[in-house]
């Protein structure tokens, strides 16, 4: 099992995640973060940390999406070990619906 951040996280990237990772999984895109899968040692810490309650548990139902999407860009963007600041309009997305649909973006973000 492992965790998985889904479309809550795109425009927010809050990062309070980051902080509390032990593995340091977390891996950053331009407007979201992913979780390496292959890294993710199932500890949960990072879960409740989410203000935008977009890391779940592989294990819910629904989310083989989101399990491919972390595993693909994990390995294409660059590991973020420290927390950031949140986007300036990040309140504002948070709980948005469609999200993925409207906002996604595949380019990097800068990492650590």
């Amino acid at each position: 099992m492992t965790y998985v951040v889904t479309d809550a996280c795109i425009r927010c990237k809050f990062m309070d995640c980051v902080e509390v990772c032990p593995v340091d999984c977390f891996y950053e895109g331009e407007n979201m973060l992913v979780i390496n899968p292959s890294e993710c040692i199932d500890c949960g810490v990072c879960e409740p940390e989410c203000p935008a309650e977009a890391i779940l548990p592989d294990t819910e139902s629904g989310l083989e999406q989101w399990l491919e999407l972390n595993a693909k860009f994990s390995a294409e963007w660059p590991n973020i070990t420290a927390k950031k600041d949140a986007p300036a309009d990040a309140d504002e997305h948070k709980g948005e619906d469609g999200k993925f649909d409207k906002y996604f973006s595949a380019e990097p973000g800068e990492g650590d």
